[in-house]
């Protein structure tokens, strides 16, 4: 499913973030990123979600190298990604449903079709009976929630996440991660980059370690 291949990233002006990172993901597996701030964790997400190309070997998702897509082609790749952010990118002066129509609508789904996946979205959540709440009126970890029923709405194939703990205490991030367990279950890639240590070890998941750009554990 994703597939590394002697990857190095260099940003104009700066050292290599990423040095000859290889590894595999499989379809269904969930793996998770670790590594101290300026590892190149981030870095590495970008790339996988073709957010960003590799300055040197080979990025491929399914079948196709990332590095040779034509422009014009990125968007149909990134429909199979959900993307989950720390600080969540919620739209405040939007309620819950329409926050997570947004995928749905930039795609033309919409009416009928569409209510029916974000309710079930909204649902996986644990949120079906706030679809008309306010973002701001909910806790830290519903809004981290809200933003995954976002990121799934669209039913993608990978699911990738920036430190989604990491403004958590104990117990919603164990629900977080307790989540995308329930996700990879269920046949969804994910990606998962992190500083609990505890999430990793009472979940089972693939472990990709980085230090300084380089990959210690595969």
């Amino acid at each position: 499913m994703i597939q590394f291949d002697q990857v190095s990233k260099r940003y104009p002006g700066s050292d290599e973030i990423l040095q000859r990172v290889s590894f595999e993901i499989a379809a269904g597996e969930l793996a998770f990123v670790t590594g101290h701030s300026g590892a190149g964790k981030s870095t590495l997400l970008k790339l996988m979600a073709a957010i960003d190309k590799p300055s040197s070997g080979t990025v491929l998702i399914g079948n196709q190298n990332v590095s040779k897509l034509r422009p014009r082609m990125i968007p149909y790749l990134r429909r199979k990604f959900g993307l989950v952010f720390q600080d969540h990118k919620l739209l405040y002066d939007r309620n819950c449903f329409e926050n997570v129509a947004l995928p749905l609508y930039i795609n033309g789904i919409t009416g009928l079709e569409a209510a029916k996946r974000i309710r079930a979205a909204l649902d996986k959540v644990g949120l079906l009976g706030k679809e008309k709440a306010m973002p701001i009126t909910l806790s830290g970890g519903e809004q981290q929630r809200l933003a995954i029923a976002r990121a799934v709405v669209s039913r993608p194939a990978i699911l990738i996440a920036d430190e989604p703990t990491g403004n958590l205490d104990e117990g919603y991030a164990k629900e977080i991660m307790d989540l995308f367990d329930a996700f990879r279950q269920v046949g969804v890639t994910v990606i998962v980059a992190t500083h609990d240590a505890h999430g990793i070890h009472r979940i089972e998941g693939k472990l990709l370690h980085l230090d300084h750009g380089k990959l210690l554990v595969a």
